[in-house]
Parts: C-alpha cells; structure tokens; sequence
C-alpha cells in the first residue's frame, strides 16, 4: 500500500484493518465551504462554515436510527448558540453478504485455479450498497458475487457510478 515517506498505516493488524474498513464506523470531510485557502487565511471569524460528512456505518445497522442520533448530536445545544443545520441528502442501508453456498464456492474456486493457478480469495469492502441490499431483501435466497473493475474516470462513490 502506498504510503508518503515516513507516515503509515493506523495499524498494521490485519483483522483491525479488515473490521476498519467495513464493520466499525468511519467519519470522513468530504467537502467544505466557507474557508479561506491557507496561503490567505487568518485568525479571523468567518460569516459561515459547512461541510459535508460521510458517515459509514456498519452494514446491518438501522440507519434511519443512525440519521436521526447523527443529526441530534451535531444540532442540540451548539457551542456559543452556533446556527447549526443538518441535511442528508442520501442515506441508504448496508448490506451483509450471507455466506456462500458449497455449490458457489466450488465454482469459484474452480473458476479461479482454472484462469489463475490459484483458489478464489475473497475481501469484504465497507457494507454500503444499498442496491445489494434491496436485491437481497427482494431475492433471500439467491447467491450474490459482487466483483467490478475501475479505471481512468470511473467513479464506484458517487451519484454517476461505472464499472
């Protein structure tokens, strides 16, 4: 994993590492506005400020629950009687991927040796597809292998995603 000189992972547990990136939660500033760049900033007030969150929860966590705790905790009692606003423009519910059938796993497995020389390996990213999560509530029985590739402009986080 690429790293800039001289700084590292937050761990280099490979169960921490798995759980980070999937089943604990995770808050990331994706945005902000109301900021002066730091070549002209100053120790000044600004007339605002807004950002925009990315809160990953885990994947089977009610997140109608987690919005309504999220928003009441950034917009009861604000410090110096600040006007604090909350907006979530989307939200949608994870998705935990029940464990393969013997039959799906073989095949992978087959699969994989055939075209790689090698078994199939498996690696769990985050838990937030809602569509997964629609397609499986619709469909409880079915087995789901869920694989893509990215390249140059794609984009699998955003509103236009590609594969």
């Amino acid at each position: 994993m690429p790293f800039l000189d001289g700084t590292e992972p937050l761990t280099r547990d490979l169960v921490t590492l798995l759980l980070n990136k999937s089943w604990r939660p995770f808050l990331s500033v994706i945005g902000a506005e109301g900021f002066p760049v730091v070549s002209k900033a100053g120790n000044v007030l600004r007339p605002y400020s807004a950002v925009k969150l990315s809160i990953r929860v885990p994947p089977t966590l009610n997140t109608d629950v987690a919005e309504k705790q999220i928003h009441d905790l950034l917009v009861s009692d604000p410090p110096f009687n600040a006007h604090v606003s909350f907006e979530n423009p989307s939200s949608g519910p994870g998705w935990n991927s029940p464990d393969l059938e013997p039959w799906l796993e073989k095949a992978l497995d087959s699969a994989s040796n055939q075209f790689f020389g090698k078994g199939c390996n498996f690696n769990g990213e985050g838990g937030a597809i809602p569509f997964m999560k629609m397609l499986g509530d619709m469909f409880p029985k079915a087995q789901f292998v869920i694989t893509g590739v990215l390249g140059p402009l794609s984009n699998a986080h955003g509103p236009n995603e590609f594969l």
